[in-house]
Protein backbone atom coordinates (compact mmCIF):
# COMPACT_ATOMS: atom_id res chain seq x y z
CA UNK A 1 0.00 0.00 0.00
CA UNK A 2 1.53 3.35 -0.97
CA UNK A 3 1.94 6.24 1.48
CA UNK A 4 -0.79 8.35 -0.11
CA UNK A 5 -3.33 5.55 0.18
CA UNK A 6 -2.37 4.87 3.80
CA UNK A 7 -2.81 8.56 4.61
CA UNK A 8 -6.25 8.71 2.96
CA UNK A 9 -7.39 5.61 4.84
CA UNK A 10 -6.15 7.06 8.13
CA UNK A 11 -7.90 10.36 7.41
CA UNK A 12 -11.14 8.51 6.63
CA UNK A 13 -10.85 6.56 9.89
CA UNK A 14 -10.34 9.79 11.84
CA UNK A 15 -13.37 11.37 10.19
CA UNK A 16 -15.48 8.30 10.96
CA UNK A 17 -14.44 8.57 14.59
CA UNK A 18 -15.54 12.19 14.72
CA UNK A 19 -12.01 13.57 15.01
CA UNK A 20 -10.25 16.37 13.12
CA UNK A 21 -8.68 15.30 9.85
CA UNK A 22 -5.12 14.06 10.12
CA UNK A 23 -2.34 16.40 9.20
CA UNK A 24 -0.90 16.30 5.70
CA UNK A 25 2.46 14.53 5.49
CA UNK A 26 4.41 17.81 5.25
CA UNK A 27 3.98 21.57 5.65
CA UNK A 28 2.93 23.00 2.30
CA UNK A 29 3.44 26.73 2.90
CA UNK A 30 3.27 29.38 5.61
CA UNK A 31 -0.52 29.38 5.88
CA UNK A 32 -0.38 25.61 6.34
CA UNK A 33 2.36 26.10 8.94
CA UNK A 34 0.16 28.57 10.87
CA UNK A 35 -2.77 26.16 10.64
CA UNK A 36 -0.76 23.20 11.95
CA UNK A 37 1.09 25.24 14.57
CA UNK A 38 -2.27 26.50 15.78
CA UNK A 39 -3.66 22.99 15.82
CA UNK A 40 -0.90 22.04 18.28
CA UNK A 41 -2.44 24.58 20.70
CA UNK A 42 -5.79 22.84 20.37
CA UNK A 43 -4.30 19.40 20.86
CA UNK A 44 -2.63 20.50 24.11
CA UNK A 45 -6.07 21.25 25.55
CA UNK A 46 -7.89 18.39 23.88
CA UNK A 47 -5.52 15.83 25.38
CA UNK A 48 -6.07 17.35 28.82
CA UNK A 49 -9.82 17.21 28.28
CA UNK A 50 -9.64 13.55 27.27
CA UNK A 51 -7.44 12.65 30.26
CA UNK A 52 -9.79 14.30 32.75
CA UNK A 53 -12.82 12.71 31.04
CA UNK A 54 -11.21 9.31 31.55
CA UNK A 55 -10.55 10.15 35.22
CA UNK A 56 -14.23 10.99 35.61
CA UNK A 57 -15.51 8.06 33.56
CA UNK A 58 -17.03 10.42 30.98
CA UNK A 59 -17.38 8.94 27.48
CA UNK A 60 -14.44 6.64 28.30
CA UNK A 61 -14.17 4.89 24.93
CA UNK A 62 -14.29 8.08 22.90
CA UNK A 63 -12.02 9.87 25.38
CA UNK A 64 -9.36 7.16 24.99
CA UNK A 65 -9.62 7.43 21.20
CA UNK A 66 -9.32 11.21 21.38
CA UNK A 67 -6.26 10.96 23.61
CA UNK A 68 -4.50 8.35 21.50
CA UNK A 69 -5.15 10.06 18.17
CA UNK A 70 -4.36 13.51 19.51
CA UNK A 71 -1.02 12.35 20.88
CA UNK A 72 -0.09 10.74 17.56
CA UNK A 73 -1.12 13.84 15.63
CA UNK A 74 0.83 16.13 17.98
CA UNK A 75 3.97 14.02 17.49
CA UNK A 76 3.62 14.05 13.71
CA UNK A 77 2.93 17.76 13.39
CA UNK A 78 5.73 18.64 15.79
CA UNK A 79 8.19 16.83 13.52
CA UNK A 80 6.76 18.60 10.45
CA UNK A 81 6.89 22.06 12.02
CA UNK A 82 10.43 21.55 13.32
CA UNK A 83 11.56 20.51 9.85
CA UNK A 84 9.88 23.55 8.27
CA UNK A 85 11.26 26.05 10.83
CA UNK A 86 13.47 28.42 8.86
CA UNK A 87 14.70 30.84 11.54
CA UNK A 88 16.77 30.38 14.71
CA UNK A 89 13.84 31.73 16.75
CA UNK A 90 11.44 29.12 15.37
CA UNK A 91 13.94 26.33 15.81
CA UNK A 92 14.47 27.42 19.40
CA UNK A 93 10.75 27.50 20.12
CA UNK A 94 10.17 24.05 18.69
CA UNK A 95 13.11 22.68 20.63
CA UNK A 96 11.50 23.99 23.82
CA UNK A 97 8.12 22.65 22.76
CA UNK A 98 9.60 19.21 22.13
CA UNK A 99 11.00 19.13 25.69
CA UNK A 100 7.72 20.34 27.23
CA UNK A 101 5.76 17.84 25.16
CA UNK A 102 7.95 14.97 26.38
CA UNK A 103 7.10 15.89 29.97
CA UNK A 104 3.40 16.31 29.19
CA UNK A 105 3.24 13.01 27.34
CA UNK A 106 4.75 11.26 30.36
CA UNK A 107 2.03 12.69 32.61
CA UNK A 108 -0.72 11.68 30.19
CA UNK A 109 0.26 8.03 29.84
CA UNK A 110 2.76 7.32 32.61
CA UNK A 111 0.59 5.99 35.43
CA UNK A 112 -2.88 5.98 33.89
CA UNK A 113 -5.66 8.52 34.51
CA UNK A 114 -6.05 9.41 38.19
CA UNK A 115 -7.51 12.32 40.13
CA UNK A 116 -4.11 12.97 41.64
CA UNK A 117 -2.71 13.62 38.17
CA UNK A 118 -5.26 16.19 37.05
CA UNK A 119 -3.49 19.25 38.46
CA UNK A 120 -0.21 18.14 36.89
CA UNK A 121 -1.87 17.57 33.52
CA UNK A 122 -3.50 20.99 33.65
CA UNK A 123 -0.19 22.67 34.41
CA UNK A 124 1.69 20.87 31.66
CA UNK A 125 -1.10 21.42 29.13
CA UNK A 126 -0.76 25.14 29.82
CA UNK A 127 3.02 25.01 29.35
CA UNK A 128 2.70 23.19 26.03
CA UNK A 129 -0.07 25.58 24.97
CA UNK A 130 2.10 28.63 25.63
CA UNK A 131 4.96 27.30 23.52
CA UNK A 132 2.65 26.12 20.72
CA UNK A 133 1.09 29.59 20.68
CA UNK A 134 4.54 31.19 20.53
CA UNK A 135 5.39 29.09 17.49
CA UNK A 136 2.10 30.00 15.81
CA UNK A 137 2.73 33.68 16.39
CA UNK A 138 6.25 33.37 14.97
CA UNK A 139 4.97 31.68 11.82
CA UNK A 140 2.31 34.39 11.44
CA UNK A 141 4.96 37.11 11.80
CA UNK A 142 7.13 35.35 9.22
CA UNK A 143 4.22 35.41 6.77
CA UNK A 144 3.50 39.07 7.52
CA UNK A 145 0.13 39.24 5.79
CA UNK A 146 -3.45 39.78 7.05
CA UNK A 147 -4.46 36.29 5.95
CA UNK A 148 -1.93 34.82 8.36
CA UNK A 149 -3.68 36.54 11.27
CA UNK A 150 -7.07 35.18 10.18
CA UNK A 151 -5.72 31.63 9.99
CA UNK A 152 -4.26 32.17 13.46
CA UNK A 153 -7.51 33.55 14.88
CA UNK A 154 -9.61 30.78 13.33
CA UNK A 155 -7.18 28.16 14.56
CA UNK A 156 -7.23 29.58 18.05
CA UNK A 157 -10.99 28.99 18.19
CA UNK A 158 -10.25 25.27 18.09
CA UNK A 159 -8.04 25.65 21.16
CA UNK A 160 -10.61 27.72 23.03
CA UNK A 161 -13.31 25.12 22.36
CA UNK A 162 -11.17 22.46 24.02
CA UNK A 163 -9.91 24.69 26.81
CA UNK A 164 -13.44 25.42 28.01
CA UNK A 165 -14.25 21.71 28.08
CA UNK A 166 -11.00 20.84 29.84
CA UNK A 167 -11.65 23.31 32.65
CA UNK A 168 -15.32 22.37 32.89
CA UNK A 169 -14.35 18.75 33.47
CA UNK A 170 -11.60 19.80 35.89
CA UNK A 171 -14.10 21.78 37.94
CA UNK A 172 -16.02 18.56 38.59
CA UNK A 173 -12.95 16.66 39.92
CA UNK A 174 -12.87 19.23 41.65
CA UNK A 175 -9.79 21.33 40.92
CA UNK A 176 -10.00 24.93 42.18
CA UNK A 177 -13.59 25.62 41.06
CA UNK A 178 -13.22 29.41 41.22
CA UNK A 179 -10.14 29.38 38.98
CA UNK A 180 -11.68 26.94 36.51
CA UNK A 181 -14.84 29.06 36.23
CA UNK A 182 -12.70 32.13 35.57
CA UNK A 183 -10.79 30.32 32.81
CA UNK A 184 -14.05 29.20 31.18
CA UNK A 185 -15.47 32.73 31.32
CA UNK A 186 -12.31 34.21 29.80
CA UNK A 187 -12.25 31.66 26.99
CA UNK A 188 -15.96 32.15 26.30
CA UNK A 189 -15.52 35.92 25.89
CA UNK A 190 -12.56 35.44 23.54
CA UNK A 191 -14.38 32.78 21.52
CA UNK A 192 -17.45 34.94 20.89
CA UNK A 193 -15.34 38.00 19.96
CA UNK A 194 -13.27 35.96 17.50
CA UNK A 195 -16.40 34.62 15.79
CA UNK A 196 -17.30 38.22 14.99
CA UNK A 197 -13.79 38.90 13.70
CA UNK A 198 -13.93 35.90 11.37
CA UNK A 199 -17.46 36.64 10.20
CA UNK A 200 -16.72 40.28 9.38
CA UNK A 201 -13.34 39.75 7.72
CA UNK A 202 -13.25 40.98 4.09
CA UNK A 203 -11.58 37.69 3.18
CA UNK A 204 -14.56 35.62 4.41
CA UNK A 205 -16.03 33.74 1.45
CA UNK A 206 -19.62 32.52 1.15
CA UNK A 207 -18.42 29.04 2.10
CA UNK A 208 -16.65 30.37 5.18
CA UNK A 209 -19.73 32.34 6.22
CA UNK A 210 -21.88 29.21 5.83
CA UNK A 211 -19.52 27.29 8.10
CA UNK A 212 -19.55 30.13 10.61
CA UNK A 213 -23.34 30.00 10.69
CA UNK A 214 -23.03 26.33 11.56
CA UNK A 215 -20.47 27.29 14.21
CA UNK A 216 -23.00 29.72 15.67
CA UNK A 217 -25.58 26.93 15.93
CA UNK A 218 -23.08 24.56 17.52
CA UNK A 219 -21.99 27.28 19.91
CA UNK A 220 -25.55 27.68 21.21
CA UNK A 221 -25.59 23.98 22.13
CA UNK A 222 -22.08 24.01 23.56
CA UNK A 223 -22.59 27.15 25.60
CA UNK A 224 -25.82 25.73 27.03
CA UNK A 225 -23.92 22.61 28.09
CA UNK A 226 -21.20 24.72 29.73
CA UNK A 227 -23.83 26.57 31.78
CA UNK A 228 -25.01 23.37 33.47
CA UNK A 229 -23.70 23.07 37.00
CA UNK A 230 -25.60 20.01 38.25
CA UNK A 231 -23.26 17.21 39.39
CA UNK A 232 -23.13 13.89 37.57
CA UNK A 233 -21.88 12.36 34.34
CA UNK A 234 -24.63 13.65 32.02
CA UNK A 235 -23.63 17.36 32.03
CA UNK A 236 -19.97 16.39 31.61
CA UNK A 237 -20.83 14.08 28.73
CA UNK A 238 -22.81 16.87 27.05
CA UNK A 239 -19.82 19.20 27.30
CA UNK A 240 -17.44 16.56 25.97
CA UNK A 241 -19.62 15.79 22.95
CA UNK A 242 -20.58 19.37 22.06
CA UNK A 243 -16.94 20.46 22.36
CA UNK A 244 -16.03 17.81 19.78
CA UNK A 245 -18.81 18.96 17.46
CA UNK A 246 -17.81 22.62 17.45
CA UNK A 247 -14.17 21.64 17.05
CA UNK A 248 -15.04 19.93 13.76
CA UNK A 249 -16.61 23.11 12.41
CA UNK A 250 -13.81 25.41 13.51
CA UNK A 251 -11.21 23.07 12.04
CA UNK A 252 -13.00 23.35 8.68
CA UNK A 253 -13.16 27.14 8.96
CA UNK A 254 -9.44 27.30 9.69
CA UNK A 255 -8.71 25.04 6.74
CA UNK A 256 -10.81 27.24 4.46
CA UNK A 257 -8.96 30.38 5.54
CA UNK A 258 -5.64 28.56 5.14
CA UNK A 259 -6.64 27.61 1.61
CA UNK A 260 -7.15 31.21 0.46
CA UNK A 261 -4.55 33.00 -1.64
CA UNK A 262 -2.53 35.47 0.42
Amino acid sequence: MNARRRFLQAAAAAAAAGLPALALPQVADLTDAINKAGRQRMLSQRMGKAYIAMVQGVEPVQAQQVLDRSMALFDRQLAELKAYASTPELRGTYGELEAAWSEYKGALVGAGPAKGGVSTVLGLSGKVLALAHKGTQQYEALMGKPLGRLVNVAGRQRMLSQRMAQFYLASAVPVDPAATRAEIAKARTEFVAALDTLRNAPEATARIKDELQLADAQWVLYDAALQKTAPGPKPQSDVFITSENILQVMDRVTGLYAGLKA
